[in-house]
């Protein structure tokens, strides 16, 4: 019967993350449709379906459904294919180890900080393989500017992950939620800006899209897609955002931690990481995008030398304390 339990529990679990890793990005998609048309004075997505532009997401879906499949004729096919679904699931596998509460989780992996970066690191690799086997020369450079900005943004972003997880004495991101404090939000908060500046360039978003930069070279790896796969690309930047949101939510904001958090510690989580979501949709409305040598320059003489004086005082400190 126990083994029957635990067989049933983790059909349970793997349901869960599944229908929060297909509900939570589109819900991401639709806030950002509302927060460009208030920003921007974009009156389209306010009225599609009627109150306040209710079906924009029905919408988008019927659009990307009825666009043609097109393949092209010098591509690596097999590639072409498999670089969506290897963009989108690391996010699906990241998902499965971020806790909402102590007993919400999809797995408990005892070093589930390792795990994430290294999924989403995986996730990356998409598209430098959509832009190769594009055969098109602007995927191509799109695909290399992916490559270089996940070796120049991967760096703070793991270091940022070790100052918190040395502070908390632990890889496990539920470990690290549990040993949170209010005052790591001043003790912390360079490795807090540090995580979301990578985090952003991680996931290709505005100021830090150059690998796509569709006024330079055409949405760059992403060029040759359409229909379906091009909308696994947008869901894959969409599931990022989450992802990033929610690491940020326990890494650095204390997760379940709050007023009443006892049966409700899960909603802290998520209300959490809602204003962080909105930060990543209101870069995209507000900032330019980067050239490529600011982008690494950002990187390599601003984020990495911060992150190593971070992670130098906060073992300091770990070591004072003791």
């Amino acid at each position: 019967m126990g083994a029957a339990m635990s067989v049933w529990e983790v059909v349970l679990r793997s349901v869960a993350v599944l229908a929060a890793f297909l509900v939570l990005p589109l819900l991401v998609g639709f806030m950002e449709h509302k927060v460009m048309a208030h920003m921007q004075a974009r009156l389209g997505p306010m009225y599609a379906g009627g109150f306040h532009g209710w079906a924009q997401l029905i919408a988008d879906a019927a659009k990307f459904v009825q666009k043609d499949d097109l393949l092209p004729t010098a591509a690596d096919k097999g590639v072409f294919r498999l670089a969506p679904s290897l963009a989108l699931i690391p996010y699906l596998v990241a998902l499965a180890v971020v806790p909402l509460s102590p007993s919400i989780v999809g797995a408990d992996a005892p070093a589930s900080a390792v795990v994430v970066l290294a999924a989403t690191a995986v996730g990356v690799l998409g598209g430098l393989m959509a832009g190769w086997a594009s055969a098109n020369k602007y995927s191509l450079l799109g695909g290399l500017r992916s490559a270089a900005q996940l070796i120049a943004y991967e760096l703070p972003m793991v270091l940022a992950v070790a100052s918190v997880a040395l502070a908390a004495g632990t890889l496990s991101l539920t470990g690290i939620a549990t040993e949170w404090r209010p005052w790591w939000l001043l003790w912390q908060l360079p490795a807090a800006f540090v995580f979301l500046a990578g985090g952003c360039a991680e996931i290709q978003r505005p100021p830090f899209d150059m690998p796509l930069a569709d006024s330079e070279i055409v949405f760059g790896p992403y060029t040759e897609y359409s229909g379906l796969r091009f909308a696994l690309f947008l869901l894959a930047e969409y599931a990022g955002i989450v992802l990033m949101s929610l690491l940020m939510s326990v890494m650095f904001l204390g997760a379940w931690h709050g007023p009443w958090s006892g049966p409700l510690g899960w909603l802290w989580t998520i209300l959490k990481a809602v204003p962080i979501a909105f930060l990543f949709l209101w870069f995209r409305n507000s900032w330019p995008r980067l050239r490529e040598d600011q982008l690494q320059r950002f990187a390599w003489l601003v984020l990495v030398p911060l992150a190593l004086v971070q992670l130098l005082i906060t073992a300091v400190g770990v070591v004072m304390m003791r």
